[in-house]
């Protein structure tokens, strides 16, 4: 839990008052908690916690209230009760043993940043490190602390080379080029040099000498770095390793001050939850972000977190909350980029907006929606942009087959197999395998049999789908 939930004075009135349905509502809510995440903590049930924050139910056995106090690790001083602190240490290995450099409340200084960078790309973690990584709650604990926590000062004086701004430029001019290339040609080319190019800028941050200025910058392009190439693993079908990189980012991002360059690693982060059955934390990380970034001025970077809450939200079947989420994401794109939105957000634009509606409306289960939504997408999108397209396309797909439309339906799906024939992404080949499952039920229709037997000629000839 996060120190500074004890310190909220709403939560010590409510412990002092053994009002604990009132402490188990408040303790969630500041700490960014599910209450299947409390239930896990506690040992209580989801059900009984529920009715416990309504107030049907209330927490009177003496020891499911040590049970509940001890789970949470509520401080002996906040609780007139004799807690067995004991016992709550004795129930987990040690921080350093659990959470290594991992742990989310070390400080957020320059070693644990190149400790993280080492976790991310050298994948030796330890399975209970791996198991931090990869929790709920660790995520919401590293949100909470990117969000509090100081960054300290990066200027080094060693015997190594300066770091110069020619030498920083060139870097940044190869973060972006795998950003291009992964657009284009998918993440199966560019993970594994992704990886390399973090070791070198890891290198470069431990061994030269830079100022306040070039450290900064350094630890940006870290951020950049780390956060693409945690995207360009999960895209290529990993995912327990990308939080890895993503968490390194936000310490990165932290270093170099740059709050975009945070609130862009948790866009990922979002992606992530949406896309293994989290959604929650999507809505979680986008909220968070877009609370960081508010006031300076970023219309896109704004909309592109709000299509990731979105998504969310329509995991979730929130039906309203997805479309306001989206309309206000509509409205901001429509601003047109500022001249505070990052670099690296140039492929936001009205294609974007669509295309992700349209998968909201997917989800929602309202293929009419969207299909209109894809048509639109098609329409605008950037088309160099080919995994994306391939994405969408995969949906729209779906979507007429969902709605009985085999023919357009068919078209569709030819054209997701002819990027699927140059496209290295794993993501994209699930999307695809989604699409192929679609038609079995109607493999006796001409259009889909069609479909299904060049498929099955791919497959069997050792196309990347």
């Amino acid at each position: 839990m996060p120190e500074y939930v004890w310190f909220d004075p709403d939560v010590r009135d409510a412990l002092a008052a053994w009002d604990f349905g009132q402490a188990c509502r408040l303790i969630r809510l500041r700490g960014s908690l599910r209450q299947d995440d409390m239930a896990q903590l506690t040992g209580l049930s989801q059900a009984f916690l529920s009715m416990l924050e309504a107030g049907s139910r209330r927490l009177t056995n003496i020891d499911k209230i040590v049970e509940f106090l001890t789970g949470l690790d509520v401080p002996a001083e906040l609780v007139a009760l004799p807690l067995p602190q004991s016992r709550a240490n004795a129930s987990q290995p040690p921080r350093d043993q659990f959470a290594g450099d991992a742990d989310p409340t070390l400080p957020w200084t320059t070693v644990r940043m190149v400790a993280a960078l080492d976790t991310a790309v050298g994948d030796s973690t330890m399975d209970r490190r791996r198991f931090l990584t990869a929790s709920g709650i660790a995520l919401t604990a590293f949100v909470n602390a990117w969000d509090s926590a100081e960054a300290e000062p990066l200027g080094r004086a060693v015997g190594g080379s300066r770091l110069t701004n020619e030498l920083l430029d060139g870097l940044q001019r190869t973060t972006d080029s795998l950003r291009t290339m992964d657009a284009s040609d998918g993440s199966g080319t560019v993970a594994g040099l992704g990886d390399r190019h973090l070791q070198f800028l890891r290198h470069l941050m431990v061994s030269t000498s830079y100022d306040e200025a070039a450290g900064r910058r350094l630890a940006a392009i870290i951020a950049d770095t780390a956060t693409q190439t945690g995207w360009f693993v999960f895209d290529s079908g990993n995912r327990d390793r990308p939080l890895g990189y993503l968490y390194a980012a936000l310490r990165a991002a932290k270093a170099s001050q740059d709050v975009r360059l945070g609130a862009g690693a948790l866009s990922y982060i979002a992606i992530h939850g949406y896309s293994t059955g989290t959604p929650h934390h999507a809505v979680t990380a986008a909220r968070r972000a877009r609370d960081k970034i508010k006031k300076l001025g970023t219309p896109a970077l704004e909309a592109m977190l709000l299509t990731r809450q979105a998504r969310g939200h329509a995991k979730l079947g929130e039906r309203h909350a997805s479309l306001t989420a989206l309309g206000q994401a509509a409205e901001l794109c429509a601003q047109g980029r500022s001249e505070h939105d990052p670099h690296w957000l140039y492929w936001i634009n009205e294609g974007e907006i669509h295309g992700q509606a349209g998968s909201c409306y997917l989800d929602l289960g309202d293929p009419r929606s969207a299909v209109a939504s894809f048509t639109k997408a098609r329409q605008a999108l950037n088309s160099g942009d080919h995994r994306t397209r391939g994405l969408f396309l995969s949906r729209a797909a779906t979507a007429h087959i969902a709605q009985g439309d085999l023919e357009a339906g068919c078209a569709t799906a030819h054209e997701v197999l002819d990027l699927a024939e140059t496209l290295q992404s794993a993501r994209f080949d699930n999307h695809v395998t989604s699409m192929i499952r679609e038609l079995q039920p109607v493999a006796h229709n001409a259009y889909a049999q069609e479909v299904l037997e060049r498929r099955a000629a791919m497959v069997a000839t050792g196309s990347r789908t």
